[in-house]
């Protein structure tokens, strides 16, 4: 979950149900991730703060999983007869515009950072996804100057004891 820019949630687990397809496995965790992204907005609501966008936005690599969610019923045909996706909540969010469910590639999945080994380059490329910076230099210097003024001081109170002797 990522809001102004910076991850603010993420989870990776077992599903708590068996599923036959990587469709339904998909369609059960886009149902979570909206969810939870419904939790955070009411949360945030709460908390007067203001969102530029009030829709939810969801990323999903499965091109078949946002046809589910997104087509209309009429032209809908899948294979997938034991799931009732005519019920599904997650059909209505969509269709009155609460949430968007928009294709990104698996590559650009912020979440592969998250649950999967990655290359250097695909790890250097995750690494500007989710905006962080490597603070090493910053932390060194801090470190430096703060020894410089901790020297000071100590000079300071050296000179001003020899004074008072």
């Amino acid at each position: 979950m990522v809001l102004f820019g910076g991850v603010v949630g993420w989870r990776a687990n077992k599903q708590n149900t068996v599923t036959t397809s990587t469709t339904e496995a998909e369609l059960l965790s886009l149902s979570q991730g909206a969810k939870e992204g419904q939790f955070i907005k009411r949360l945030l609501d709460e908390l007067s703060v203001s969102l530029d966008d009030q829709q939810i936005r969801i990323h999903c690599d499965n091109r078949q999983t946002i046809r589910l969610v997104t087509k209309e019923i009429a032209r809908l045909q899948t294979k997938l007869r034991h799931v009732d996706i005519h019920n599904h909540w997650l059909r209505q969010e969509v269709r009155d515009g609460r949430i968007t469910v928009e294709h990104i590639s698996t590559k650009k999945m912020i979440a592969n950072g998250l649950t999967k080994a990655l290359s250097r380059n695909d790890f250097n490329d995750f690494i500007r996804q989710v905006n962080l910076v490597d603070i090493t230099n910053q932390i060194t210097e801090r470190q430096a100057r703060e020894m410089q003024e901790d020297e000071l001081d100590h000079n300071a109170i050296q000179t001003l004891m020899g004074d008072g002797e």
